[in-house]
């Protein structure tokens, strides 16, 4: 949430789907819930724009790493922020985060001047909106010995909770080796989620 740009990784060029890559307002500047509030609007745009540019309004993905995966799960677990812009989140084919937070994330914390040792779950929580008709929910992170403060063990709740609410498709892999920017070997389990789906919807 306090730095980073927009970038269309190398390994998701050529693979026979358009990527979208987006900005967002960056804290200090801006505070909660400005930055789901501007994931949310670009969402929006995609789902309303995308057709104009060969994509599928009816297979739009969410994805995004660390800051970008707490944001992914936002937008698409709490149907308020899509909502202001007209949209259901259900509309969305699939989310697929990267080693993002579940619990309310620390820039949330920090702002509060709450430590980052100590986990909240409120309504800036993914965790706080576990449902059961949620869109698809692929869920990747790091080794848990090399991740950041608990991730992984944060996102294997998160997978249970969903279970037990009934959502039929929400998968954890923890990737044996990489720390928190686990990002390139991430990639390719990215790409086969989506043709998976593409072909479940088809």
């Amino acid at each position: 949430m306090t730095g980073g740009k927009k970038a269309v990784p190398e390994s998701l060029k050529a693979k026979g789907m358009a990527v979208v890559a987006v900005n967002y307002r960056l804290y200090p500047k801006v505070m909660a819930p400005t930055y789901i509030e501007d994931a949310a609007a670009a969402v929006a745009w995609v789902i309303r724009n995308i057709e104009g540019f060969g994509g599928d309004p009816d297979l739009v993905f969410v994805s995004g790493h660390s800051a970008g995966g707490y944001l992914t799960s936002m937008v698409g677990l709490d149907k308020r922020w899509l909502k202001q812009h007209d949209v259901d989140a259900n509309h969305i084919a699939g989310l697929i985060p990267f080693s993002g937070h579940t619990i309310t994330h620390f820039t949330v914390r920090k702002e509060r001047g709450i430590k980052d040792t100590q986990p909240i779950v409120d309504d800036l929580a993914p965790l706080y909106h576990v449902r059961k008709d949620a869109p698809l929910l692929l869920l990747i992170t790091g080794d848990r010995e090399l991740e950041m403060l608990g991730r992984y063990e944060e996102n294997a709740y998160l997978m249970r909770m969903m279970k037990v609410a009934g959502h039929p498709d929400t998968r954890l892999y923890e990737l044996d080796g990489y720390g928190h920017n686990m990002t390139e070997p991430s990639f390719p389990l990215l790409v086969r989620e989506v043709r998976r789906i593409v072909e479940l919807k088809n």
